[in-house]
Order: structure tokens, then sequence, then C-alpha cells
């Protein structure tokens, strides 16, 4: 289910609550509808209030530090990346192979996760394939020289690392914020939007109020779904670096 559905639909539960409310009063005994036990119910509402903005911003911070260390990570996979092609470019005319290798997987990378800005097809092998093909040509290498023995190695200690970042990356792309916690938030704000229609008067002006209301926190939930997956939907993180270091690979002879 996309990210815009679900904001819908907490918007239409929320909205829905606030018309239950509405509903109910006049259904209600008039003993439950003295001052006192409005009283009792703002209270309680007011409590609850607070939780739900203190959990709402817990998640809101929680999918923010997703997103920025997903973009973090990218960055520096970025620079690895350059910098395991310039250790190929050193060692010389021998690494063009793996150096070959390096510079599809890039390419199938960047269309994997950003097809939009991905010039050509991506390549038919599976992405991790194509890295581990690059680790496999490096260790094939034969160096003459103590100098290509150190670039090899440090090629294979740059390689290494962009396997364990790889699988770190596929990882992030787990969600951080858990549905039940959405759910339970999303249960208290219908409660208290609900408790609001108990209390208001019956007039569009009111239900407009309460859409509006339940659309702004719709598009909160939209923004917390949004920043917590960041290689997907509207907000993922930006293709600017690894397109960088294709380019940056390419440029360099």
């Amino acid at each position: 289910m996309s990210t815009f559905i679900q904001s819908f639909a907490v918007a239409a539960v929320i909205f829905a609550a606030s018309l239950i409310g509405l509903a109910l009063h006049p259904r209600l005994p008039s003993k439950h509808r003295a001052a006192e036990t409005y009283a009792v119910v703002r209270l309680g509402v007011g409590m609850l209030s607070v939780l739900a903005s203190l959990v709402l911003g817990l998640l809101i911070a929680t999918a923010k530090g997703a997103n920025d260390s997903a973009d973090t990570a990218m960055r520096s996979y970025a620079a690895e990346l350059i910098l395991l092609d310039e250790t190929f470019r050193d060692y010389g005319d021998a690494a063009a192979a793996p150096r070959a290798v390096l510079h599809r997987f890039t390419r199938t990378l960047l269309h994997d996760y950003w097809p939009e800005v991905a010039q050509g097809a991506a390549d038919p092998v599976k992405t991790d394939r194509l890295l581990e093909q690059v680790r496999e040509a490096t260790r094939a290498l034969a160096p003459v020289d103590a100098g290509q023995t150190w670039l090899r190695d440090q090629a294979l200690g740059i390689n290494v690392g962009l396997l364990r970042q790889r699988w770190l990356l596929i990882e992030r792309a787990e969600p951080a914020v858990r549905p039940v916690v959405v759910m339970i938030l999303v249960s208290w704000i219908a409660f208290i939007f609900a408790s609001f229609g108990l209390d208001a008067p019956r007039n569009a002006t009111v239900i407009v109020s309460f859409a509006f209301c339940a659309l702004a926190i719709g598009g909160a939930m939209f923004l917390v779904l949004e920043l917590d997956s960041p290689l997907a939907g509207l907000m993922k993180i930006s293709s600017w670096p690894i397109d960088n270091a294709l380019r940056h690979m390419l440029a360099t002879p």
C-alpha cells in the first residue's frame, strides 16, 4: 500500500471519528451531557493529546534520523566507489577488467534505485553479484612489484567494505517506524477527535474544520512514512552521489 493511501486512510479514520462524536451527542442521556462530565473528558483528552503530540514528534524524529542516516551512508558509499576506481586506475592497465565491472555495478546500482535518472539499460546480472565479480577479478590480479601488491590489497579492502555497506543499505530499507506504533497513535488521535465532536456545535464550519485538521494529521503521517522510506517514494534520497561517482569514473581515463 502506498504512503499516500495510508495517509489518506489515517485522515479518513480521524475525520470519521469526529463525525461519530458529533452524531453521538444528541443520543447520549442528559446525565452524560452534564458540564461536570465534559470537564472530566477534557482532562483525560488533554493528557492524551500531550502523549499523542510526543509520540508523533518522536515518529517524525525517528523517520528523519533514518532518512539522514541513509543519505549519509549513500554519500559515503559513493566516495568509496570513486576511491576503488582510482585505485584500479593507479594499478594500471592490468586492472581494466575489475574496473569495467565496477563501472557496470555503479550503473546498475543507479538504475536500481533511481531509474528515472539512469542512462542506459540496467545490467542483467544481479547487482550484488557484480560487486562480488569485482572482488574476484581483483583477487585474480598478479602484481609485478610491491606498489601493485599494495594497491591490490587496498582494492580488496575497499571492496570488502563496499560489500558490507551494501548489505547495510539493504537493511536500512526496513522501516524504522513500526506499524503498531502508528496504529496506536492513530487510535489515540481518533479518540481525541471523537471527544471534540461530543462537545462541538453541529454546523458546517465545525465539520470543515474537522476535515482540515484530519487532512493535516494525515499529511504529518505522510511525512513520517515518506521519510521512513529513504530509498523509495516522493522523498527518497538524492541520486546525486552515485550519479556523480559514475560520471567521475567514466570521465577518468
